[in-house]
C-alpha cells in the first residue's frame, strides 16, 4: 500500500474536514497549515482510539491516561479543527460525518508512521516502549512468572500492559501487541509459538456427587447426568469436545446451571452440582487431593496447547524481539519431548 506523505495527508484530511462544514469555500491554506504545525500523534492516536473503543473511558486504559485528560486531548484538537469529529452523550461515542472522513483518510498513513518508528526503534541498543498483551487469565500467571518478569529485569526501559480476558478478540483491532490462546483458536495470518507441552481437558466431578450418581461410560451417558454448562464470549453455549482413536464427539450437555467463568464452574463441580470439563491444569490439584474424579479419561487426549501469537509484521519493535526470544528459551524448556516450533497460522 502506498502512503500519502504525512504533511500532505495532514493538508488533504484537514482541508477535507473544512469543506465538509464550509461548502462554499476551497480550503484551508495558511490556515490549514497553521493547524497541521500544531497536531502531534498524541492527538491523532486519541482519536483512533475512541473510534476503536468506542468509549473515552476504554480508549483511556488503552493509552494509559485518565479520562478527563482524554477529553480535553480531543476537545481542544477538535477546537483547532473548528470540526467536532465525535457525538457523545452520558451513554456512548460515536462519529460525525467528519469524525469518519478524517478516520478513513488517517488511519492507514497513521499506522504507517507507527511502523516507522519501530523499525527506526528497532535499531536501539536497549529497547524501550510498552508491550500490550491479551491472554485469559489462567495463562497470564504462566506468563508473568516464566517470561514478564524475568523481561523487565533484563529492560528497564519496557513496559507490560497485560489485559486478561476470555473473549476472543482482534488483537490487531484492539491495539494489542501480542495475545495468547489455544492454537485451533489462532487466525491464519499470525505467526504463533507454542507455549510449552500439549495440554487435555478433564471431566471431573465430586465425590459426593458419585456416591449418588453413576459414572457415565462412554459420552452420551453425560446426556443422563446435570452438567455445568459453559457460555463462549460470542454467546454460543460450548459444546463438550471428546475424542478417542479417531472417533469425535461433541456433547450438547444439558444442566440446570450455565456460567462463563470457569472457577465458578470449578465451586459448583465441587459442590456436588454436577459433572464439569475443564483444562487439565486448572483441576489437577483437586484430582490428586481427591477433591475430584476424573470421569471417561481415555476421551480426553492430548491436544497442542496454548500459543503466544503475533501479527507477522516485517519490522517487529526491538522489545518485541527480545520478549519473542523470551518466550522461545521458557518453551524450549518446557517441551522436552514435543516440537516447539513456530509456525504460520492456527488451524
Amino acid at each position: 500500500m502506498t502512503y500519502l506523505p504525512i504533511n500532505k495527508l495532514y493538508s488533504f484530511t484537514l482541508n477535507s474536514l473544512y469543506n465538509v462544514n464550509n461548502k462554499d469555500k476551497t480550503g484551508f491554506n495558511d490556515e490549514g497549515n497553521g493547524i497541521m504545525a500544531r497536531i502531534t500523534l498524541t492527538d491523532l492516536d486519541a482519536v483512533m482510539a475512541i473510534a476503536r473503543r468506542g468509549t473515552f473511558r476504554a480508549a483511556a486504559i488503552e493509552l494509559g491516561v485518565s479520562t478527563t485528560a482524554l477529553s480535553h486531548i480531543i476537545a481542544k484538537f477538535e477546537a483547532e479543527l473548528g470540526v467536532r469529529l465525535f457525538h457523545r452523550n452520558t451513554r456512548s461515542v460515536g462519529l460525525t460525518d467528519a469524525g469518519r472522513l478524517f478516520i478513513d483518510n488517517i488511519g492507514p498513513s497513521l499506522l504507517g508512521v507507527h511502523e516507522a518508528l519501530e523499525v527506526v526503534r528497532s535499531r536501539r541498543e536497549n529497547p524501550s516502549g510498552v508491550l500490550r498483551i491479551n491472554t485469559p487469565p489462567f495463562a497470564a500467571r504462566t506468563l508473568l512468572s516464566n517470561v514478564v518478569l524475568e523481561f523487565l529485569r533484563r529492560y528497564p526501559d519496557m513496559q507490560v500492559d497485560i489485559v486478561t480476558d476470555g473473549r476472543l478478540i482482534d488483537i490487531v483491532a484492539e491495539g494489542f501487541d501480542i495475545g495468547v490462546r489455544v492454537a485451533s483458536l489462532i487466525p491464519n495470518d499470525m505467526i504463533a509459538i507454542f507455549l510449552g507441552k500439549p495440554q487435555r481437558y478433564a471431566v471431573v466431578a465430586s465425590p459426593d456427587y458419585l456416591a449418588i450418581h453413576k459414572q457415565p461410560e462412554t459420552p452420551i451417558d453425560l446426556l443422563n447426568h446435570p452438567c455445568i454448562r459453559v457460555r463462549l464470549p460470542d454467546g454460543s453455549l460450548y459444546r463438550w469436545h471428546l475424542e478417542k482413536k479417531g472417533e469425535v464427539v461433541q456433547v450438547d450437555v444439558h444442566g440446570q446451571l450455565t456460567l462463563d467463568e470457569a472457577s465458578l464452574a470449578l465451586i459448583a463441580v465441587l459442590e456436588g452440582s454436577g459433572i464439569g470439563f475443564f483444562l487439565e491444569q486448572n483441576v489437577i490439584d483437586d484430582i490428586k487431593a481427591g477433591r475430584l474424579v476424573r470421569l471417561l479419561d481415555d476421551w480426553t487426549p492430548p491436544f497442542p496447547g496454548l500459543c503466544l501469537y503475533y501479527p507477522g509484521r516485517r519490522h517487529p519493535s526491538a522489545g518485541l524481539s527480545a520478549f519473542l526470544e523470551l518466550v522461545r528459551a521458557f518453551a524450549s524448556r518446557e517441551e522436552s519431548t514435543h516440537d516447539s516450533s513456530t509456525y504460520v497460522g492456527g488451524h
